[in-house]
């Protein structure tokens, strides 16, 4: 017999970037959702359930069923856990800071939920990146976000000679994000291997107090002492 059970939906549910009031940053839609969820995939369970009672204190803890999605989850599991949604119950994914699906292990969720004709509800939040591109007054018609670039000196170094090429060809800005504690090392690797005349935003700590987005030519950035050890830190430039 066909199951005809109404799908539940799985909704994307931003959280903050950094350790300030969700209400500050989030609208009052993530709470209302959250208060009706019981179900959540997650990259840190300790850190979501943080999020969850920070967002809605009143909700039951024990009711909330958990899996994880992570570096170490195997991919042939993924698929069971949206049954909740096949079964009529709405499941949240979400990331430990900001977007999921963006730069996050979530984005496999969703493909499979796509599949699954399970409906995809995108909540709105703050995302680093977009914030950062807003803010630093490069191209927004055309970019690209690169995620993290190699670790590897020599081809780290390749890799943004040929993204500042494609940079100048394209008009086009191109955005990297780094582990925070390596911020310091990307930047002067930046400064090294980039033209004088290339701008470069550099966004820190986004959307807290000690927040700081400033964009100058490579030229003016070597004049200028900064320290970004353990900051989150979008970096964005444009040839």
């Amino acid at each position: 017999m066909e199951n005809t059970t109404k799908k539940g939906k799985l909704y994307l549910i931003p959280t903050t970037l950094g350790d300030n009031e969700p209400l500050e940053v989030l609208p009052i839609s993530i709470k209302r959702t959250i208060e009706q969820i019981d179900y959540y995939i997650v990259e840190n369970e300790k850190t979501a359930r943080r999020f969850i009672k920070k967002i809605s204190s009143g909700k039951s803890q024990p009711s909330l069923q958990i899996e994880l999605i992570n570096k170490f989850t195997d991919p042939q599991i993924i698929p069971s856990f949206l049954d909740p949604c096949l079964e009529g119950k709405s499941i949240g994914i979400i990331s430990e800071a900001g977007c999921p699906g963006i730069a996050d292990p979530g984005a496999e969720v969703v493909k499979i939920a796509h599949q699954k004709n399970i409906q995809v509800v995108p909540l709105v939040g703050p995302s680093s990146i977009f914030l950062a591109l807003m803010a630093s007054g490069l191209n927004g018609q055309s970019f690209a976000f690169n995620g993290y670039l190699p670790i590897d000196g020599s081809e780290r170094k390749a890799v943004i000679k040929k993204m500042e090429r494609i940079s100048k060809d394209n008009n086009q800005s191109q955005i990297f994000i780094e582990t925070p504690y390596r911020n310091d090392k990307l930047l002067a690797e930046f400064l090294k291997t980039l033209a004088p005349h290339t701008l470069l935003c550099i966004a820190t700590d986004i959307t807290l107090p000690t927040e700081q987005i400033a964009t100058n030519s490579v030229a003016e950035w070597k004049k200028i002492n900064i320290d970004l050890n353990k900051r989150p830190t979008i970096f964005i430039f444009q040839a």
